[in-house]
């Protein structure tokens, strides 16, 4: 049995090491767990490996929110001290505070 440990937490916030994104992590898969046409559409050598945490992120860029699926290799903790606007942030988390965002809900 596979036994995978992830990195980042529920409330934190990371950035993309490659492109200019932020994000709050809301969801944790050990390993990939999207569709094959969404891991096909990443060019193939760019492809993170699948056996590893991936991500669901209320992300932002200096354009957009969104939400955003990133394997853990693509990620980095964000140290900046910066909240992120995110406008979905208010129905999962409670206000930011010392760098993240406590959870608001009841996990089952």
């Amino acid at each position: 049995m596979l036994t995978t440990s992830a990195k980042y937490h529920l409330g934190q916030i990371v950035r993309h090491r490659k492109h200019p994104f932020r994000g709050v992590v809301f969801d944790v898969d050990p390993s990939f767990a999207n569709t094959e046409e969404w891991y096909e559409a990443i060019p193939e050598e760019s492809r993170p490996a699948r056996n590893q945490p991936f991500y669901h992120l209320l992300a932002e860029n200096d354009d957009n929110f969104y939400v955003a699926y990133v394997s853990e290799q693509n990620l980095e903790a964000d140290d900046s001290g910066e909240p992120v606007e995110h406008p979905d942030l208010i129905e999962l988390f409670g206000d930011f505070s010392d760098g993240r965002y406590p959870l608001q809900f009841q996990l089952n």
